[in-house]
């Protein structure tokens, strides 16, 4: 008898699968997504045209028509798409294929999410055959119970939800591959557009220009440090009744003097019962928060390790806005807090926590699958991540089902003279949920006060003026990203990290200390798409697709239907913009060529801001091409100056004298560091600043060029920082600053090898001295980028063209004592070279190592 075939995404979801189902299944797992879109178009797709394309002009026709076969959908076709087998893909869907030919059932087990079904749908239109062989089956946690009762109630395909995810798939592709071109056009070449991540990119721009806008304010605070049975520090908050905030030291000082003269009297002390309830359990949005607080890890880790979990059998599913909560679990985690914790701990009746309206997909919020099994016994069945997470989830799933803890709250109110001190504090009665879940972070209010009466005197110990300013609106973190998207509605949880991802990707914001920064070119672009597509770039319309898209996995509206709509006035909307949009602009500024000595000017592309001549307009034969790098102010200071903390780097930065905004700061060279308006090159606005400067990350003495013996300097580039001659371009020499702050090994000359060709190309190689010893390396690069490892014998016929300290390595064994040829290797972690060998492409497990003047080598754990 025929088995049947299950198919899964992943082997670790197969593995746990198979152990709950019997002798008759098979399962196999197709490594995700087996064929998709073409990833830069197809030639072999047919593109059929509506009467309204044809109206257009050859050369308008020719370039839609390309358009159409590099997003492999067509708009003008009732969006019939051209999808291909990926590459890798190949070899699994053969052995789908096969094992489903001789299969009585094909059962498709992949995610019960959109992606999930899209998947599901995709195998059964690659692997072909009758509909009604193959069964849907979902869950949302990988259990006995659950696997088995899914099995007994498999279903066929959601093709409303086929069709959501088909519908964002090409609504993303559309905006991707159609507004980016235009972007590559007016703004600079490489450059991206998408549906929603050129929205979350608004965010964050936004986000820094308010940051930019902001002038910090002057503010003082005074506590008093009393004293009745105990000590304790009050904070003085009114002066005449109003309140008190001096703005500066002065007033601050004036009311020092007649502060240490009062008398301090209790006015009257308030004691307050409070309760702080419990969270509800986590979903995808809250989950990622709550790891990054807790345990620093990025949305994207936060997804990857939860996956893992969730393959594993150990919590449910991780992609979800549903807080619904099973009665089985519900049940078994009341059981198991009275039976831990004792009665006190369990409330009279179960928690239920409601979800947001319109949370996607019917399924449980996240939580262990067996609250029995308690982070202390897992821990030795999960990595250190794992435990971490699956640590927090169940703390946040027990502690969902417990009391309130319930605190006194204390607040005294004290006068001196015409001034009113508080002082407040909080008492935990009950721990209540606590028990299992502490606080991350311990508030400052959570003080024992003394006890005291109405007009009771208090001695004065002393006073605590401090000085502070204003903050500015803070920083995205990643956490605080998705939080923002999802409380404007935009995204879903499956999204959320890719997202998260694509922006960072995408150059347009960077991640500094797990804050986010709009870099300019993320600026200029947000600008450009809001004046062009205002409507594709509003946050409401944005959420009004998302839940079109949701109404269409609904069964409430046609996927056609939708994408009809946008597309039509996305067109009307494109064809403006190719004719509106402003191009990239630039800013001329006091500063020579040192090539032409024409004016330079502020340019700003995909790899940053820079300075360019302005002779580059020019026909070529007159044209200039010199190039000026900038470092960013964050890398550059003068002997002296420490910016740790942002509020203090927006208080140093220079205003604009044209529009008052902060400036962004880059150094030119070692005496010029410029200073470009927040707003540029909106705002023409700048400022050069004369002085001697230095970039951050090496004190030590100065290096000498091991080329031409002129000085080194420390400078800024796109792989990092680096040391680069300062006679460049006459020397072109320069050593890599390494992690630890020092710099790295002199560099040997390239040796040419021309008896050794590329496989990929057309070119010889080189033997090269890197930072991980010496490589071969294609002799075009960069326009050939292939490497391989050196023989020993290679090194041996070139010998008279090394470098000195490589002829231990061409005097080396060349081959081991099988006749294998020796290949030279470099160990990262000992930071030295070392020889293999291998057979038919594999490790033959001989190695040596260089030790005081002889190799000695090795074969398995047997010396030789």
């Amino acid at each position: 008898m025929s088995k049947a075939l299950v198919i899964v995404e992943s082997p670790a979801k197969a593995k746990t699968i198979n152990k709950y189902l019997g002798s008759d299944y098979i399962v196999k797992s197709s490594m995700g997504h087996v064929r998709d879109l073409p990833i830069s178009g197809s030639a072999d797709m047919q593109v059929n045209l509506s009467p309204r394309a044809q109206q257009l002009g050859d050369k308008e026709l020719k370039d839609y028509i390309r358009t159409i076969k590099s997003m492999g959908v067509n708009p003008e076709d009732g969006w019939t798409a051209f999808y291909q087998i990926l590459p890798r893909k190949t070899k699994v869907v053969r052995e789908l294929k096969n094992m489903a030919s001789t299969a009585s059932l094909i059962y498709l087990a992949t995610d019960l999410d959109r992606e999930g079904e899209a998947i599901a749908w995709h195998l059964r239109e690659t692997i072909g055959g009758p509909e009604e062989k193959y069964k849907r089956v979902t869950f949302s946690e990988i259990t006995r119970q659950a696997v088995q009762q899914a099995f007994a109630q498999s279903g066929d395909l959601n093709m409303e939800r086929v069709h959501a995810q088909q519908a964002r798939r090409f609504l993303d592709r559309v905006v991707g591959y159609m507004v980016s071109p235009l972007l590559w056009k007016k703004v600079a070449r490489g450059l991206s557009a998408g549906r929603v991540q050129s929205v979350a990119v608004r965010l964050i721009v936004e986000r820094e220009r308010e940051i930019h806008a902001f002038v910090p304010e002057e503010y003082w605070q005074i506590f008093a440090r009393l004293m009745a049975a105990s000590e304790f520090r009050a904070q003085v908050i009114k002066y005449r009744n109003k309140t008190f905030r001096p703005g500066s030291k002065e007033e601050t000082d004036e009311a020092l003097k007649v502060l240490e003269s009062s008398e301090y009297i209790v006015k009257e002390r308030k004691v307050k019962p409070t309760k702080q309830r419990p969270n509800p359990p986590f979903i995808t949005t809250t989950l990622q928060r709550g790891a990054s607080a807790r345990l620093g890890f990025s949305v994207k880790k936060t997804m990857l390790v939860a996956q893992r979990l969730y393959e594993a059998g150990y919590i449910t599913y991780m992609r979800t806005d549903s807080r619904q909560l099973s009665g089985t679990a519900i049940a078994s985690c009341r059981k198991y807090i009275e039976d831990t914790f004792g009665q006190p701990y369990l409330p009279a009746k179960p928690q239920f926590y409601s979800s947001r309206k319109g949370a996607q997909e019917a399924h449980e919020a996240i939580r262990p699958t067996q609250v029995n099994r308690t982070p202390g016994m897992m821990a030795s069945q999960l990595d250190k991540d794992q435990a971490r997470l699956y640590d927090l989830i169940w703390r946040q799933f027990v502690a969902c089902q417990m009391p309130p803890a319930e605190f006194d709250s204390t607040t005294i109110t004290i006068t001196a003279g015409e001034y009113d001190l508080r002082a407040t504090g909080r008492v935990i009665k009950f721990d209540g949920w606590l028990k299992v879940m502490p606080p991350d972070k311990k508030n400052e209010d959570e003080a024992e006060l003394p006890v005291v009466e109405a007009s009771q005197k208090l001695d004065l110990i002393a006073l605590d003026p401090g000085q502070h300013f204003t903050k500015p609106p803070p920083r995205y973190t990643e956490a605080s990203l998705v939080r923002e998207l999802e409380k404007r509605g935009i995204g879903r949880p499956s999204t959320y990290a890719p997202i998260i991802s694509t922006i960072q990707e995408r150059g347009y914001v960077q991640l500094i200390k797990k804050r986010f920064y709009a870099l300019k070119i993320g600026d200029i672009v947000t600008d450009r798409l809001i004046e062009g597509f205002d409507e594709l770039m509003d946050y409401g319309f944005t959420a009004e697709m998302e839940q079109q898209l949701d109404e269409i996995a609904q069964g409430e509206k046609g996927w056609r239907d939708v994408l009809d709509a946008f597309y039509d006035h996305f067109l009307q909307t494109l064809r403006q913009a190719e004719h509106h949009m402003r191009p990239n602009q630039t800013v001329p500024v006091d500063i020579t060529c040192p090539k032409c000595g024409r004016a330079m000017m502020i340019r700003t592309a995909r790899t940053g801001v820079f300075l360019s001549c302005s002779g580059y307009e020019l026909p070529p034969k007159e044209r200039c091409k010199q190039t000026i790098n900038l470092i960013s102010a964050g890398e550059s200071v003068k002997a002296g100056e420490e910016k740790d903390r942002e509020l203090e780097e927006l208080r140093a930065k220079r205003r604009c004298p044209v529009c008052s905004v902060a400036m962004d700061s880059y150094l030119v060279d070692e005496n010029r560091r410029l200073h470009v308006c927040g707003n540029s090159p909106d705002c023409s606005g700048y400022e050069i600043e004369k002085g001697e400067f230095k970039i951050k990350g090496y004190d030590g003495p100065v290096i000498q060029c091991d080329k031409c013996g002129a000085e080194m300097q420390l400078k800024s580039g796109r792989f990092g920082k680096y040391f680069g001659c300062t006679r460049y371009p006459d020397c072109k020499n320069s050593r890599k600053l390494m992690r630890d702050g020092t710099p790295a090994p002199p560099k040997a000359d390239p040796v040419p090898m021309p008896e050794l060709k590329c496989k990929k190309s057309n070119a010889y190689f080189l033997l090269r001295d890197g930072a991980s010893g010496v490589f071969l390396a294609a002799h075009t690069f960069p326009k050939s980028r292939e490497t391989a490892s050196p023989l020993v014998e290679d090194l041996a016929r070139h010998r008279d063209e090394l470098d000195e300290k490589f002829y231990y390595l061409a005097d080396a064994p060349q081959s081991d004592p099988d006749g294998n040829k020796a290949i030279i290797r470099f160990k990262r972690k000992e930071k030295r070279q070392y020889l293999m060998s291998e057979k038919e492409g594999k490790a033959t497990g001989w190695t040596a190592f260089y030790k005081e003047g002889n190799w000695e080598w090795q074969k398995g754990k047997t010396k030789k």
